[in-house]
């Protein structure tokens, strides 16, 4: 099944570079054919400035010269494949310590599909780049080939293409293998005087003028240079001081490395001794582009943390890294800017300098400290929970996964709600429809409430108040809540609220729709965005940020009610409960009175919120959980089966179990007909887990 997985991916990429017009594909490979359509090798590798690689690279294609542009790029697109499919195999093979069967048999198809999803990789298709071959020459040479000759050669090989590669040489010495590090050196040697025999002049440019590539190619200070020199032009340092300052850091980035990628591969994990040289490479590298970044893919394999839990932090960190942009993985805030522009270069300092890497004498290499699970009441259906195999998590997650988890689930999101646009003449023609069921319902009040609201100033101050500041806020602080004080609530209500996006994006989908006030000669007036010009609505700043046909189901109103059933579920008292559900009140008065919505778009928003509550009941049972004999639990977060009777499910006191949730389990102690003396212990609460 993961080879078709393969096969399809595959396909995809070859096919997204192949349809392309030529001059949109391969376009790095284009700056070597000439006006006859073949690939030349005439005049200055670096006049055009288009051209980045190391003389000897050029010096490669030289062989190529007679090859038709349109085959060179089928010929060179397959290649690439081929070559990634190569480098995929040899990195599963090399994965550090003992290897299970199943473990074997999935991680060449696993390995094969995370690069074709990569950034680098794809970038690197695109372009028509040859920075996936130094990888798979030092992959190749620290893993394939024994003699240690024919290894260093061809780590020196992959230096003479990509200068910072050298970074290997000092790692062979450090971990015994010297005259493998003899080899590189020579090998690069050879094949850089080679090329400055034979291309003398690009040499020079290349390796004096430029100073190993420094300034070749795109600005070196632009967002694609993901090298500390890049980040440190973009911070606004230039001239001597910048130099120092980058060779100063490239020097203690380089040590600190070289000492922890020796003592992993003398601790026999060789390829996370790799990744953590190749990330090293990436930092102190004049200009590390995209394409030349799938070192910080290798170090995937590092294992971080002793907790089966947080086992799959780091993997789940250097997998979005490699495959998302920077605007996915964070939020667009200035604060955030400095972070968000250098996500790549700070995750391969972080593996080059920082993760603590668990050795394979630590304690939890081969088994991690098992997750704590806990039961799901009885459920009043048999069948509930649908998915048996959703084990329900006591502890809180990781913050850092799901902080990314959420930012990637909301850009993904956006990008499907900014998709759906369905054109104008669909979505006014949808709103005729709604006008239409509305009045069969007699439930058309949007004109009267928004006319009303107009009238009285203060009151339209308040509903453009309220519906432009709470959206976002509110949810994110009961979740915020929840997540510190009680996790397995957290996961119920983030499970739910997930469900319901999920739900609203099938009918912002395939059913666009015109807001009233987007809807022409209906009289709606736009309290909040003034007076709009409808014949172009797709160009004015109010569309700018969002696609304004996503309005059914209205998530507006649909968040605030998942604030309200939420908070009124888990407070103790009556008077909360109301207050809490003043929000959803206040919300879709909010969106009527604004025109922003269609009555029917809260109901619809009321309907997706129930499908999410109800989802995650049906998938993984009730949400109140039950904490298995002899394990202990955070108070307020489960219940023990010791327990006759159950808090309810705000924690409010003991009290019967709810009939809905079944009947009670049978205590597992003895019973006694003396009362008990009063415990100085609290009793542990009932309360839910997603």
């Amino acid at each position: 099944m993961l080879w078709l997985v393969v096969a399809a991916l595959a396909v995809r990429q070859v096919a997204a570079i192949l349809r392309l017009p030529p001059s949109r594909r391969l376009t790095d490979l284009e700056t070597w054919t000439g006006a006859d359509g073949v690939l030349h090798i005439g005049g200055p590798l670096y006049a055009t400035g288009k051209f980045t690689g190391t003389p000897f690279a050029g010096l490669v294609l030289k062989p190529l010269t007679r090859s038709a542009e349109q085959s060179l790029g089928v010929v060179w697109t397959f290649g690439s494949l081929l070559l990634v499919v190569l480098l995929g195999v040899v990195a599963a093979r090399a994965l550090p310590g003992e290897v299970s069967r199943r473990t074997s048999l999935i991680a060449a198809p696993v390995a094969i599909s995370l690069l074709m999803l990569s950034l680098p990789v794809r970038n690197a298709f695109h372009l028509g780049q040859t920075s996936i071959i130094p990888v798979l020459l030092v992959l190749l040479g620290c893993f394939a080939v024994r003699d240690e000759r024919g290894s260093g050669a061809l780590i020196g090989l992959g230096a003479a293409l990509q200068p910072t590669v050298l970074l290997f040489v000092p790692l062979l010495w450090l971990t015994g293998r010297r005259r493998a590090a003899l080899s590189a050196t020579a090998a690069f040697a050879v094949c850089t005087a080679l090329a400055w025999a034979l291309m003398a002049r690009d040499s020079w440019t290349y390796w004096i003028h430029h100073v190993a590539g420094a300034g070749l190619g795109s600005h070196p200070d632009g967002l694609a240079n993901q090298s500390m020199h890049g980040a440190l032009l973009r911070f606004g340092l230039h001239g001597p001081l910048e130099i120092v300052v980058f060779l100063v850091l490239a020097a203690a980035v380089s040590v600190l490395a070289l000492r922890r990628a020796a003592r992993y591969a003398k601790d026999g994990q060789l390829l996370l001794a790799v990744a953590v040289t190749g990330c090293a490479a990436v930092a102190v590298s004049p200009t590390a582009w995209q394409h030349q970044l799938l070192w910080v893919l290798l170090a995937v394999v590092g294992r971080v943390g002793r907790r089966a839990a947080d086992r799959m932090v780091w993997p789940a960190v250097v997998v979005l890294v490699s495959t998302l942009p920077g605007t996915m993985l964070l939020p667009n805030m200035a604060a955030l800017y400095p972070v968000r522009d250098n996500v790549v270069l700070l995750t391969a300092l972080a593996a080059a300098c920082a993760v603590p890497f668990l050795g394979r004498t630590a304690p939890g290499w081969d088994a991690a400290e098992p997750t704590v699970y806990a039961t799901p009441v009885p459920a009043r259906w048999s069948r509930v929970p649908l998915l048996p195999f959703w084990r329900r998590v006591l502890i809180r997650p990781n913050l850092l996964l799901e902080l990314l988890a959420i930012r990637v689930g909301y850009s993904v999101y956006s990008h499907i709600r900014a998709a759906a646009t369905g054109g104008r003449s669909t979505a006014e023609a949808h709103g005729r429809t709604v006008v239409a069921i509305e009045k069969a319902l007699h439930i058309n009040i949007e004109h009267w409430v928004n006319h009303a609201v107009v009238k009285v100033h203060w009151l339209e101050s308040f509903f453009n108040f309220y519906y432009e500041s709470f959206h976002f806020v509110v949810p994110l602080a009961i979740l915020a809540v929840l997540y510190v004080r009680r996790p397995s609530d957290y996961r119920w209500a983030r499970t739910s609220l997930s469900f319901a996006t999920l739900l609203g994006l099938v009918g912002f989908y395939f059913f666009p729709l015109a807001p009233p006030r987007l809807m022409p000669g209906l009289g709606f007036i736009d309290s909040v965005h003034g007076v709009q010009d409808l014949a172009h609505p797709d160009y004015g700043a109010m569309t700018a940020m969002t696609n304004q046909y996503a309005a059914m189901p209205s998530l507006h109103f649909g968040w605030a009610l998942w604030c309200g059933v939420t908070v009124a579920v888990l407070v103790p008292k009556r008077w909360m409960k109301a207050v809490a559900l003043l929000h959803p009140l206040f919300t879709v008065s909010a969106i009527i009175a604004t025109a922003n919505h269609w009555v029917l778009d809260a109901i619809g928003g009321a309907t997706v919120v129930a499908l999410g509550f109800g989802l995650t009941y049906l998938l993984a049972g009730p949400r109140t959980l039950l904490a298995p004999p002899g394990d202990v639990a955070p108070p307020g977060d489960v219940a023990t089966p010791g327990d006759m009777a159950m808090k309810d499910v705000a924690g409010t006191g003991v009290g019967a179990a709810d009939p809905s949730s079944g009947p009670t389990p049978p205590s597992s102690e003895p019973s006694s007909s003396e009362p008990e003396p009063p415990s100085s212990e609290p009793e542990p609460e009932a309360a839910g887990a997603g």
